[in-house]
């Protein structure tokens, strides 16, 4: 996916000889201290700034450094940010309908009629997120939580192969952390989905594989246990060694 990728910005080199590889459907979960890259890597996937080096490819060879932010997007990379971006003034299920493959165009999908199979998509969406019963609340009526879900079930109306999802646990209650946990793991599988985040217990909640990042290259790769009791890792997060015991 990534391999010796670099970025600076005004001499600051946010990203250093990246690699990272995924398979597909994988779930994969990110973290590091804060300047660690985290954000600029998936600006790099995105399109959103390209790579002073390297390569950044996905599927077949697709080298997504040749393509714009909207290319990359209809690939099947869609993005969720750490804030709901969400049309507060629509209702829940008129949010999904605006996001389905192909409807780009906000006027022409209000004026076009859905079709039977897509009623059914946006039914199923909604009940795999768990708002089925939000389906006429208008968006700006949702806590936090359900924005965040409803900006993940915007994503999957659009059919994606890659979920990029950053710190979707921030601002949450403990009960909307554990069912936001439920929903990514449910999707591990059917999408290949990358998910950055600080909240070590949610971390552990839906964690495979993990990869540290710090100073903007992977520090270590492993299970949740072999990651926080690396050494290298406490020092970074901590700012000091393990002692022996």
């Amino acid at each position: 996916m990534l391999e010796d990728v670099n970025k600076a910005f005004e001499g600051f080199k946010a990203i250093s000889n990246l690699t990272l590889y995924m398979d597909e459907g994988e779930l994969r979960t990110i973290i590091g201290p804060n300047g660690a890259g985290k954000s600029t890597m998936l600006d790099l996937i995105t399109g959103r700034t390209k790579p002073d080096k390297g390569k950044i490819e996905f599927g077949k060879a697709t080298d997504l450094t040749k393509l714009n932010e909207y290319q990359i997007n209809r690939l099947g990379i869609g993005r969720k940010f750490q804030t709901p971006s969400v049309y507060i003034d629509h209702t829940v299920f008129e949010n999904i309908w605006l996001s389905l493959k192909g409807s780009r165009a906000v006027w022409t999908t209000i004026f076009s009629r859905l079709s039977s199979d897509q009623r059914d998509h946006i039914h199923e969406v909604l009940k795999t997120v768990g708002l089925s019963e939000k389906v006429n609340w208008k968006a700006g009526a949702l806590s936090h939580g359900q924005k965040q879900w409803l900006e993940i079930g915007m994503l999957l109306a659009q059919d994606p192969k890659l979920l990029l999802v950053d710190e979707p646990a921030a601002g949450m209650t403990d009960e909307e952390t554990h069912k936001t946990g439920e929903l990514l793991l449910s999707l591990e599988g059917k999408h290949s989905i990358v998910v950055i985040e600080h909240d070590m217990t949610f971390v552990r909640q839906i964690a495979r594989k993990v990869t540290v990042l710090h100073q903007g290259t992977v520090l270590c790769e492993g299970t949740v246990d072999e990651v926080q009791n690396d050494e290298r890792v406490i020092e970074v997060y901590l700012g000091r060694k393990k002692k022996a015991a």
